[in-house]
Order: structure tokens, then C-alpha cells, then sequence
């Protein structure tokens, strides 16, 4: 299953319409309540998009959630 597909099931999205990762508010959620397999998929969409990887780093440092420090270093591991 593509990351895509994998992230447009997540049960983090229970109050939305359709998966929009153009959306902060819809990645923050991914972020903080998404499941391992949703987590697996946003870093692996993360690794060929620079603009993803910095809003992830973003997010993780101005909106709390439960591991930021999580999402810094897996963004901080992508750096080319």
C-alpha cells in the first residue's frame, strides 16, 4: 500500500473528510495521533519532499504534541 493510501485510512483523521496534507492542521493531527504505520508513511512521503519535512519541524516545535522530539530527529536524520 502506498504512504498515500496508508494516511487516507488513518483512524487519526476520525474527524475529517478526506486526507489534505497541504493542511497543517491535518498533518499536526497525523503527527500526534496518528498510528505507527501512518507515522512509517509521512517519513517515508518526507524523505523526496523538503517542504513536508520543514512544516513537520515546524509543528513539532510550536504545537504540542506527544513527540515532537520524535519528529525532530527522524527530520533531522533526512537532511541531505
Amino acid at each position: 500500500m502506498n504512504p498515500l493510501e496508508v494516511l487516507s485510512r488513518s483512524p487519526a483523521l476520525w474527524n475529517r473528510d478526506r486526507l489534505d496534507l497541504r493542511s497543517d492542521e491535518i498533518l499536526a493531527q497525523l503527527l500526534d495521533r496518528g498510528t505507527l504505520q501512518d507515522w512509517r508513511a509521512l517519513y517515508a512521503l518526507s524523505r523526496d519532499d523538503a517542504e513536508l519535512r520543514d512544516r513537520i519541524v515546524r509543528l513539532a516545535n510550536s504545537v504540542p504534541m506527544y513527540v515532537p522530539h520524535l519528529w525532530l530527529a527522524a527530520m533531522r536524520s533526512l537532511e541531505i
